[in-house]
Parts: structure tokens; sequence; C-alpha cells
């Protein structure tokens, strides 16, 4: 009985601690882009109308600098053995998905669920629903296909994660987010050789009305599923975000976002995430 009464109290003091941390932001970098605005390409020209779609989120995938896009895939798609010169990672939004060798049996992986596919490793990708779109994320640019002859054999496995084999916490498993709020965070991967640089899913319950208070020089977070109403502190405006569409800001920043149904939002950022 003691030992919950103190975590009670500790669970309070955090709490306590992180309303006091929410501050007004004189001069926010609060930025959205709705996913109708996204401008799709061929992802692969050099396969002509069997290539697959991209869409630029963030970044610029034909440059150096780490990057963001949406990957759109028709029904049926499946591409030839092939290699890419960078590592990425990436998360079904929707459709169903399946990453791996070209020997492997199909596991198709639903909206929600994550992937990693190292740099110059032999694989496949294939696609199966009415409408499949990842959002894929690389480090550095450019993200190139190239033949399995460059292929390179090193100890980096990819990885392949169900949404149901996911592990949640919520306030009673981390003090990333205050006990008043019902939402679960997600953590999927942390590179300290890049800042600190991490990433991870957060869950937010239907009607969940509140900020995410983020503090990192670079943030970027994309609606995974569900939909949310995000409240610009610019001008209030409201923006109504869907799958696939975008938010980000530089440094401290408050996003004040209210939902109608649950919601998941994958986040990549340098810095620290508080659901307030």
């Amino acid at each position: 009985m003691l030992s919950c009464t103190v975590e009670s109290k500790k669970n309070d003091e955090i709490k306590q601690d992180k309303k006091k941390s929410l501050k007004v932001i004189d001069n926010p970098t609060n930025k959205v882009v709705l996913s109708s605005e996204i401008v799709w390409e061929k992802l692969n020209p050099a396969r002509g109308d069997k290539s697959p779609q991209a869409g630029t989120v963030w970044g610029d995938r034909k440059g150096t600098v780490p990057t963001g896009f949406l990957a759109k895939f028709v029904d049926g798609f499946s591409s030839p053995p092939h290699i890419h010169n960078v590592t990425y990672r990436a998360v079904v939004i929707k459709g169903m998905i399946h990453n791996d060798d070209e020997n492997a049996e199909n596991m198709w992986m639903k909206p929600g669920s994550f992937w990693t596919q190292p740099k110059e490793k032999a694989h496949i990708t294939s696609a199966k629903g009415e409408e499949n779109i990842a959002y894929v994320e690389i480090d550095h640019g450019p993200y190139l296909v190239k033949p399995t002859s460059e292929a390179v054999e090193s100890d980096e496995q990819p990885i392949n994660v169900d949404v149901s084999n996911l592990v949640w916490l919520d306030t009673n498993e981390t003090n990333w987010i205050t006990s008043d709020k019902n939402a679960e965070i997600s953590f999927l991967w942390e590179n300290k050789k890049d800042k600190g640089m991490r990433g991870l899913f957060v869950k937010l319950a239907n009607k969940f009305k509140g900020v995410i208070e983020s503090t990192g020089n670079a943030f970027h977070s994309v609606v995974i599923s569900g939909k949310l109403n995000y409240i610009l502190p610019q001008n209030s405006e409201v923006k109504i975000l869907d799958p696939g569409s975008y938010f980000t800001s530089q440094g401290d920043a408050n996003h004040v976002i209210e939902t109608s149904k649950e919601a998941v939002i994958y986040i990549r950022t340098n810095g620290n995430v508080i659901v307030n």
C-alpha cells in the first residue's frame, strides 16, 4: 500500500512538472502539409508506368538531406529484386505491404506496421489492397534503386514489426504522457550517433484534446491513421489532418490537437516529446 501511495505521489509530481513546462512560444515555427497537397511523381522512373508513385512530404528525396516521402503502390504490385543505396524506415498507412528477400513467404503488414530496409541488401516489395501507401524515411539522400549485382553483405538486418506486435506505453510506464491524458507511446528506434534522433508512434484516444510539446530542432510528424484537428498557433486556423498529412516545427513548440476518433501519428525528432 505504501509503495502505491509513493508511486501515485511521484506521478502527480511528474504531472505538475509537465504542466509547468508548457509555455507560450513567441515566434512559433509550426507548419502543416495536407495529404491533398502532396505532389506525386514516379518513384523509379526507369520502370516507366510500372513504377510506384512517390510524394515528398519533407526534405528532398533527390538531394542529400534527411527526407520523408509517401510511396504509393497499385494492387498486386511486386518489384523485381533490387537494392537501395541508403537504409530506409517505413510505416504502412493504407493497404498491405510485404518487404523481404525474394525467397521469403509473404508477410503482409497492415496499416500501422513498421519496417526497416538496410542499404545494399537485396529485397522485394509487394502490395495488396485497393489503395496502398507507406511513409518512407531516409537519414540522407539521394534515394536510389540499384540492381542486386551491387548488393553488399553486412551485419545489418531488415526488421518487420506488425502492428499487432507494437509495444505501447501509457502514463504509468512513461513520463512522456501526463496522467490525465488518454494517450500511449511506442518507441521504435533511436540513433545516438545522429544527435539523439529517434522515431516513435503516439496514439491519441477518441476525443483527445491537448498539446504535444516538442523541444527538438528537428520535429517531423505524419498522421498514420485516424483524423485530427490541428490548430496553428500563428492564427488559430484549424487544419484537418488525415492519413498522410504532416506537421512540423523547429525548437520549442506546442502542437494543439483534437481528435474525433482514435489517431496514430509517427514522430521523428532529436528532442523530447510530452503529451500534455
